[in-house]
C-alpha cells in the first residue's frame, strides 16, 4: 500500500514538470522556426492587432474590420496567394502572443524601438509616425510643461509608455504622481479626456489625426508636437526565426511601391502619399 502511494506521489510530482518542459519546448520552437513553408501550405497567415487602432485596423459600426494595415497586409500576401486572418489581441501581451505562436505577425501601427527589437524581428519600415500630446483647448494646455501636475493617459503596451520611461524629464516627471493612467484602448482614454478625468493623452500622431478628424467636436482638441520626441517608423513584427517570411514581406512591400498600389493606399487613408518605404533589410 505504501509502495503504491509512493508511486502516485512520484507521478504527481513528475507529470507537471514534463508538461511545463513540453510547453517551453513548443514556445521555443515557435520562436525560432522559419514557418514560411507551413504558412504557404495552409495558404493562411495570422496577424495580431488591436482592432480599435484607427486608421490602421479598426471596426466600423457594422463590425467590419478595415484600415490601412488591413489593406496593406492583404495586398502583400495576395501576391503569394495567401489569405490574411486578423486576430484581435491584448496589445500589452502582443510579443508574448507572437512568441507563443498563436499569431504569425504584428501588423498594426507597430513602432520600431530598441526594446522591441530584442524580442522580435522587423520588416522594412513602411510609414513614419511620432508621439504627440492631445489635450482639450479649454484646458489651455499648449505644451508638455502645461501637463505639470496634470493627469496623463497612455495606452498600455504602446510606444507612449516606452517614451515616458526612456525620457522621463520630458513628461513623466511633470505629470501628477509621475505615473500615467493606462488604458486598454485609446477610445477609452478619449472618453476620460472629454470628461476631464485626464487632461492629456500621449499617443501616435497617425491615430490622433484620424480620430480627431472624424469626431463631431474635432475643433475642441489641441495637438502638440515636441521636437524632443523623435520620429518613429511603423514596421511589421515577426519572430526572429521567420527569415523567409521577413524576406517575402519586404519584397511584397517593394512591389506595391513599384506598381503604385502603396501610393493609392496612402492617399485612401491619409489623403496624400507618404512616399516612404525603408530599405529592404532582409537577410
Amino acid at each position: 500500500m505504501k509502495k503504491a502511494k509512493a508511486i502516485w506521489l512520484l507521478i504527481l510530482l513528475v507529470v507537471p514538470v514534463l508538461l511545463l518542459s513540453g510547453c517551453e519546448s513548443v514556445t521555443k520552437r515557435a520562436d525560432t522556426q522559419d514557418t514560411w513553408n507551413r504558412i504557404e501550405r495552409r495558404k493562411r497567415v495570422i496577424v495580431g492587432l488591436d482592432d480599435s487602432f484607427v486608421p490602421m485596423g479598426f471596426r466600423q459600426k457594422n463590425g467590419k474590420l478595415v484600415g490601412y494595415d488591413v489593406d496593406l497586409a492583404r495586398a502583400v500576401f495576395k501576391q503569394y496567394g495567401i489569405k490574411v486572418d486578423f486576430q484581435p489581441i491584448d496589445w500589452s501581451m502582443k510579443e508574448t502572443e507572437l512568441k507563443n505562436g498563436t499569431i504569425d505577425l504584428l501588423w498594426n501601427g507597430y513602432s520600431v524601438n530598441p526594446s522591441r527589437a530584442k524580442k522580435v524581428a522587423f520588416s522594412r519600415y513602411y510609414l513614419e509616425n511620432r508621439q504627440i500630446l492631445v489635450t482639450k483647448k479649454k484646458s489651455n494646455i499648449k505644451n508638455l510643461n502645461g501637463m505639470t501636475g496634470k493627469t496623463l493617459g497612455v495606452q498600455n503596451g504602446s510606444t507612449g509608455v516606452t517614451v515616458l520611461d526612456e525620457k522621463p524629464k520630458l513628461l513623466k516627471d511633470k505629470i501628477k504622481n509621475h505615473t500615467p493612467v493606462l488604458y486598454d484602448t485609446f477610445p477609452n482614454a478619449f472618453i476620460d479626456l472629454n470628461a476631464n478625468r485626464i487632461q492629456g493623452i500621449l499617443m501616435d500622431e497617425v491615430y490622433a489625426n484620424y480620430y480627431i478628424k472624424h469626431q463631431p467636436n474635432s475643433n475642441s482638441y489641441r495637438t502638440y508636437i515636441s521636437k524632443e520626441l523623435p520620429m518613429e517608423h511603423f514596421a511589421v513584427g515577426m519572430r526572429k526565426g521567420d527569415k523567409t517570411l521577413k524576406k517575402k514581406i519586404n519584397q511584397g512591400l517593394g512591389n506595391l511601391q513599384k506598381n503604385g498600389e502603396l501610393r493609392k493606399l496612402n492617399e485612401k487613408w491619409f489623403g496624400q502619399d507618404s512616399n516612404y518605404l525603408g530599405p529592404d533589410n532582409a537577410k
